[in-house]
């Protein structure tokens, strides 16, 4: 048993095969389709094993209900500078707008890329310019559920170059996870699981 162990740990490429194999994605060359605000990313297309069960409602339920950047919003007749200044005050890329007076009603997203391209690049003024002018609208919108997987969301975020994707379900908006959520939730993941091949090696099991 032991000869059979070394024989396997001395032969690096056969580990990192088979964790590759573990870890990668069985379809990479899943496109996925814009999502309305009734839309939202399934696995069918993808398919999940091992180690790739986290969930949105997972990290969702990590950064907890007072989470900043969790649920933050502004309107469609706020200035663009009103907008940046909340994302700044609390540390996020992205705002969801809503329409006035209608809190449950997304109109679309806000984002620092848009204020980038749309604002500063194109010398227009913050502060008379609407959120409503420049966001991007809700039936362009890409959104996911609780229940998608955590690497369809990336490979999502990925393909459409997005780093803020709405958390929809059937009564509406939820939450929102950024591509770092994603990103430190996949490499948490990818810990838990070397840790467990490596126990298993070590014989842990």
């Amino acid at each position: 048993m032991q000869g059979g162990i070394r024989g396997f740990l001395s032969n690096g490429s056969v580990v990192k095969n088979a964790v590759l194999k573990r870890i990668s994605l069985v379809n990479p060359l899943f496109q996925p389709a814009v999502l309305s605000r009734f839309q939202s990313a399934t696995s069918p297309q993808m398919e999940e094993h091992g180690f790739e069960s986290t969930t949105i409602a997972d990290i969702l339920k990590g950064k907890g209900k007072s989470a900043d950047g969790s649920w933050l919003w502004c309107t469609t007749d706020d200035t663009v500078y009103d907008a940046v200044k909340s994302m700044t005050q609390h540390n996020v890329g992205a705002l969801v707008v809503v329409k006035p007076g209608e809190d449950k009603s997304i109109a679309g997203i806000i984002t620092e890329r848009d204020y980038l391209r749309k604002i500063i690049v194109q010398g227009r003024s913050s502060k008379s310019t609407k959120v409503g002018d420049i966001m991007t609208e809700e039936n362009k919108l890409i959104t996911v559920n609780p229940g998608t997987k955590v690497l369809v969301a990336m490979q999502l975020m990925t393909d459409n170059r997005i780093r803020h994707i709405p958390v929809i379900n059937e009564r509406g908006m939820i939450g929102m996870v950024s591509i770092g959520d994603v990103v430190r939730a996949v490499v948490s993941e990818h810990r838990q699981e070397l840790d467990r091949l490596n126990a298993y090696i070590q014989g842990g099991y």
